[in-house]
């Protein structure tokens, strides 16, 4: 199969395309075919291996890579189709189109292995696999935000500020679904 990996740290070129060997599922996994997937400052930052306090490099190294990534291939989100099930899976069956968040990389490829028990659900079929792709990563952070953090309630008001942003557009619909009283606030150019 192809995918994208990167053998070194780096700028975007270098990312190349490059033959691999398609993952077999195991029996609790689903063989994803993928359809989209997402290029977020996650990414980038891991490719570019920037993010990383001072004092932290080398523990940082040891986790990602010490000389090389550890992980050849990046992405987390994605969207697709499943093509096979491992012989335990329960919640899936083939056909079924897909979208989640990989916790190990890997989603710049043609397929992908999952747990059936992963950050995966079946996609809605008013959305397109690219948008479906999209979703995780903003509205995960603003449910986690809003839900988890700030344990946000009815009738309580909330201020989102880059409410055009991609986190910002999904704090906005989740603050109304729980009933805040919502204000949305982002630069002129949006």
């Amino acid at each position: 199969m192809k995918a994208i990996v990167y053998t070194e740290y780096g700028p975007a070129d270098v990312l190349h395309l490059e033959e691999v060997e398609k993952p077999t599922p195991k029996d609790n996994e689903v063989l994803i075919k993928v359809h989209a997937t997402s290029v977020t400052a996650g990414d980038c930052t891991a490719r570019g291996f920037v993010f990383v306090p001072p004092g932290f490099g080398f523990m940082a190294r040891l986790m990602f890579g010490l000389r090389k990534p550890k992980q050849p291939i990046l992405g987390v989100e994605l969207s697709g189709e499943i093509v096979e099930v491992g012989k335990d899976v329960r919640l899936f069956k083939q056909g079924d189109q897909v979208f989640g968040v990989s916790n190990k990389y890997g989603a710049y490829a043609e397929y992908i292995c999952m747990a059936e028990d992963a950050s995966l659900v079946v996609k809605p079929r008013n959305l397109t696999c690219a948008e479906a792709a999209s979703i995780p990563f903003g509205a995960t952070t603003a449910l986690y935000f809003l839900r988890d953090m700030a344990k946000l309630q009815p009738g309580q008001k909330v201020l989102i500020i880059g409410a055009s942003g991609c986190t910002g557009v999904y704090a906005v619909q989740l603050a109304k679904y729980y009933g805040a009283e919502v204000t949305g606030v982002c630069s002129t150019r949006n």
